[in-house]
């Protein structure tokens, strides 16, 4: 990355507000001479979380991205923050494995009735005859065997695809389907994987159904009374997506109803309390040490990217847009999606006597990020002038990072 000319002011440093405990792997990433990291960070440029329900209020105006160590962001204000031009990065797939993982011990959990049994023999008083109480009672967990059994898999991105190959290698029949389904997802999966047609088809064909779609309005409360109707009696259901996917009363009803053998979930419930039949993580799906450390490996260095040179990756909210960097004079302008704007945007360059070196602009449904290299600096008359044009949401010039003093 360029230095500032000899004899200019090095750009101040960037500053990053953390709302949760991120990895500190991830956080070194941060290069000491460029940023300023830490909680309670007043006016940053940036906001990094995890699980902290970010209110707009707490958003000070200079934020220029927020950033969630993880997938989810609807604790994040995304509306709020997209009319303000900010972008909203995640880190989807980073914690692939370690849900997987989950969703496979789950599955066993289920299958062998393992927490009934763990907990029957905690209760167990010790005595002479503890062993004998221990044979008696183990016949009421006799569970079954996984193999051959069938898996419905709704939901087939990265966490999707992950689980359906590590099921086919347990044995098991795998029925998947996918909402959202890209070319290039279905393209990821194994062979053997079958593909239902619809939501039902896939509930409906299996032994074990397992949850794994994004919540948004059109998968709230996605497995209902109606599909809980519509699964195989006995039964199990499991939900490492997000809590609002099912209807929990539903499902207690189901479950109580015995409908449902179980229903394993990472979403505690007052519902649930001390219902039999249903067994609630306590949110421990990205919980290792591994995954924590990729998510915020790749939001760093999203953020790093965004700041340093306006490139946005794996924004949920903005178009991916990268550009190499030609000139040291960059401006990062986010707009909305309205025809005309990269007119009205290199007319008011032009006027201000500026030469456009090179440009990217991409869209994505009401959003239109653009990149512009320029031969010379872009004063504060012409970016407050961009900034008056109607649609446009954010302005800023991206300074390139200056080199590590020695």
């Amino acid at each position: 990355m360029a230095a500032p000319r000899d004899g200019a002011a090095a750009p101040p440093p960037f500053r990053v507000a953390t709302y949760n405990a991120i990895a500190p792997g991830g956080l070194a990433r941060f290069p000491a001479h460029a940023y300023r990291v830490g909680p309670g960070l007043a006016a940053p440029d940036a906001i990094l979380l995890r699980s902290h329900v970010l209110s707009p209020g707490e958003i000070p105006p200079g934020v220029k991205a927020v950033a969630r160590s993880g997938a989810g962001v609807n604790n994040i204000p995304v509306a709020e923050l997209t009319g303000r031009g900010v972008p909203v990065f995640n880190a989807p797939g980073a914690n692939a494995n370690a849900v997987k993982e989950l969703v496979v011990a789950a599955i066993f959990l289920a299958a062998r009735n393992l927490v009934p049994a763990i907990d029957a023999v905690r209760a167990l008083a010790p005595g002479a005859d503890f062993e004998r109480r221990v044979e008696e009672g183990k016949k009421a967990f006799a569970g079954v065997e996984v193999r051959g059994k069938t898996l419905g898999v709704v939901g087939l991105g990265a966490i999707g695809g992950l689980v359906a190959e590590c099921a086919l290698r347990l044995g098991l029949r795998v029925v998947g389907f996918d909402p959202a389904a890209t070319a290039e997802s279905l393209a990821r999966l194994p062979a053997p994987v079958r593909l239902a047609a619809s939501v039902d088809e896939c509930l409906s064909s299996a032994e074990f159904v397992t949850l794994h779609v994004p919540l948004l309005d059109a998968t709230r409360h996605l497995v209902d009374g109606r599909r809980l109707a519509l699964m195989r009696p006995g039964a199990t259901l499991l939900n490492f997506a997000r809590a609002p996917i099912v209807d929990e009363e539903a499902v207690a009803e189901a479950v109580a109803a015995g409908r449902l053998k179980a229903y394993v979930c990472d979403f505690p419930s007052p519902r649930f309390a001390g219902r039999p039949g249903i067994v609630a993580l306590p949110h421990l799906g990205a919980s290792t040490e591994e995954a924590e450390e990729a998510s915020a490996a790749m939001v760093v260095d999203q953020l790093r990217d965004f700041l340093e040179e306006g490139t946005v990756r794996n924004a949920v909210n903005f178009p991916a847009v990268e550009m190499p960097r030609e000139s040291p004079h960059r401006v990062a302008i986010a707009n909305a999606n309205v025809p005309n704007m990269l007119g009205m945007i290199s007319t008011t360059m032009a006027r201000s006597g500026l030469n456009i070196h090179n440009m990217v602009n991409k869209s994505m449904g009401e959003v239109a990020y653009t990149l512009v290299d320029l031969d010379s600096a872009a004063g504060e008359a012409v970016l407050s002038s961009l900034a008056g044009i109607p649609g446009v949401l954010s302005v800023r010039p991206v300074p390139p990072l200056p080199e590590e003093p020695r």
